[in-house]
């Protein structure tokens, strides 16, 4: 409910603003397209699977739940790493070059993220690589057990490891400490002078922003990652159900965060969510900062 809600509010803003849109921020409009993508296509067969005690569907809905996890797995992480590079060259660039990341760039960008995406989910549909079930039995993913006596199965995962999981990570992590140094040394030039440009308070802000949900998304599947990893050295057998369970829980909580990192650190977005009109007349009060009786404030929501 979540994912959907602040999702949706996020496509809702940028709909709203469309032309008002700057290029970076096509990638958090993509990365909302992913949240709500994985929410509605995923979600609700695990959550009937888990009234059930165990998965409905057969092997069809099995590969089609673990197909449309990677692709919007994939498709998250490498509009993460997207965004941390243009962060960066923005950053590292004059104004006038800044500019040249123009949206046209960013769509094609953003096309290139599907497709590669798309490729690496299908990989398994054709023979290279495996999907199966989960070892607690209530929803599917990359059959990771499978590859431990598997040298198709194994370099599959070694090289989706690598280029979906190790490289992006990496080229995340180096973009942000590329810019937390430029900003160290802006901010040094600058500290015998009383009041810090309104620039350079913005810059700081949309990188920590930036940060924030990179940090949130990679937190919440290091565990997944971990246990997944785990099990490709050695049987399903040796972990608890409830260890593989709760990874999985926590890395599908990450497409839920991002709405409120928006909320917190963006004026505009706060803005557009009061102004939003819901057609079904919903009012929803969590997003208010000031819940005082004197100055109420309802949240509508558009569909």
């Amino acid at each position: 409910i979540l994912t959907i809600l602040g999702n949706s509010a996020v496509l809702a803003t940028a709909a709203k603003r469309s032309s008002l849109l700057k290029s970076p921020e096509l990638l958090t409009v993509n990365l909302a397209v992913a949240d709500v993508g994985m929410a509605i296509s995923m979600y609700p067969l695990a959550i009937a699977s888990a009234w059930n005690h165990a998965w409905l569907g057969g092997d069809a809905s099995c590969m089609y739940y673990a197909l449309m996890g990677f692709l919007f797995g994939v498709c998250s992480m490498m509009t993460l790493c997207a965004m941390a590079v243009i962060r960066f060259l923005v950053t590292n660039s004059s104004k006038t070059n800044s500019n040249k990341i123009t949206k046209n760039t960013v769509r094609i960008l953003i096309a290139f993220i599907w497709l590669y995406s798309l490729l690496w989910a299908i990989l398994p549909l054709v023979g290279w690589g495996y999907y199966g079930p989960e070892p607690f039995g209530i929803s599917c993913t990359i059959a990771w057990s499978k590859f431990h006596n598997s040298s198709n199965g194994f370099s599959f995962i070694l090289s989706m490891f690598l280029l979906c999981t190790v490289l992006p990570a990496l080229t995340i992590v180096a973009c942000y400490l590329g810019i937390a140094w430029k900003v160290h040394k802006a901010y040094q030039e600058i500290q015998n002078i009383d009041r810090i440009p309104n620039a350079a308070k913005l810059e700081k802000k949309l990188t920590l922003m930036a940060v924030l949900i990179s940090v949130g998304f990679l937190s919440s599947w290091t565990p997944y990652a971990a246990a997944s990893f785990w099990s490709i050295f050695n049987s399903s057998d040796s972990l608890q159900p409830i260890v593989t369970l709760l990874p999985c829980l926590f890395a599908k909580s990450s497409t839920a965060y991002n709405p409120f990192i928006y909320y917190i650190f963006s004026k505009t977005f706060r803005r557009e969510i009061k102004q939003l009109q819901c057609c079904w007349g919903w009012r929803l009060h969590f997003f208010s900062t000031d819940t005082s009786a004197e100055n109420p404030v309802s949240m509508m929501w558009s569909g």
